[in-house]
């Protein structure tokens, strides 16, 4: 199974040249080229989302229940339509009011939010939960306190699980420490490998510039029911300019 995080970076008009509408065509290619058979996004406004969901024809979008705001920014899946049977799945707030749309707790500077589904592939074999999330930019305590609340889901299920995000902290953090602990049994495809940590090579962050910077703080998370067999922060760019802020980082996984 290749699994996709992408920080799709918000349709923000004072990006100038990089602004959305003269990038979403990078960000279709780059996706086709690479076809993972789960891709997670983040920051995807509607408008975003939805311009993905009618051109990238071999995806389906996973949006259950899901109440619309043009202004918010949602994580989100989509799933190769020839690969997956979407079982079940849903969504939540990462708050003390998880049901309550646009909520938020703590020193968080925005309302954040995971997206979860129950797929079983090519329509056989064990169901897998997958999700997608994207922790606080700002708030140091609301990221601690969103990860616990992850971590909490995650305990309660014992199907495999594979969670991805930009988790907007860094490898050996509170945050991190709290969704690879013991309790949840989630380990980090990059650090399972022995990739390097904390140098160029290995942060996802380069502000449309395509010098990395900040942390590797784009994550793909497994349970012990996978093994990983290669991953790869993608550093796809057209003549310099490139498809967001964050580069895309892709696992390849199998059935351990």
């Amino acid at each position: 199974m290749d699994v996709m995080t992408f920080n799709l970076r918000f349709d923000n008009k004072n990006d100038g040249a990089n602004a959305w509408p003269l990038r979403r065509e990078l960000v279709k290619q780059l996706v086709e080229k690479y076809n993972p058979h789960v891709l997670g996004t983040q920051e995807g406004l509607w408008s975003q989302l939805a311009y993905l969901k009618d051109n990238l024809s071999a995806y389906h979008i996973h949006t259950p229940n899901r109440e619309f705001d043009p202004t918010c920014q949602y994580p989100t899946l989509f799933f190769h339509k020839e690969k997956f049977e979407v079982l079940e799945g849903g969504e939540f707030w990462l708050s003390l009011t998880p049901m309550v749309h646009r909520s938020k707790n703590w020193d968080s500077a925005f309302p954040r939010m995971m997206s979860y589904a129950k797929i079983r592939m090519d329509g056989k074999g064990e169901p897998v939960w997958v999700s997608v999330t994207h922790l606080d930019h700002i708030g140091t305590e609301a990221r601690y306190q969103q990860a616990k609340i992850i971590a909490d889901w995650i305990k309660q299920r014992t199907a495999p699980i594979i969670l991805m995000g930009d988790f907007n902290d860094s490898p050996g953090s509170p945050v991190h420490r709290v969704l690879s602990s013991p309790e949840t049994g989630l380990k980090d495809t990059w650090s399972v490998l022995g990739c390097t940590e904390e140098t160029p090579d290995s942060m996802t962050h380069h502000g449309f510039t395509g010098v990395p910077q900040k942390a590797r703080m784009d994550w793909i998370m497994i349970s012990p029911h996978f093994k990983v067999k290669k991953t790869d922060i993608i550093k796809d760019n057209r003549d310099g300019r490139y498809p967001s802020d964050h580069f895309p980082y892709m696992a390849k996984l199998d059935w351990d």
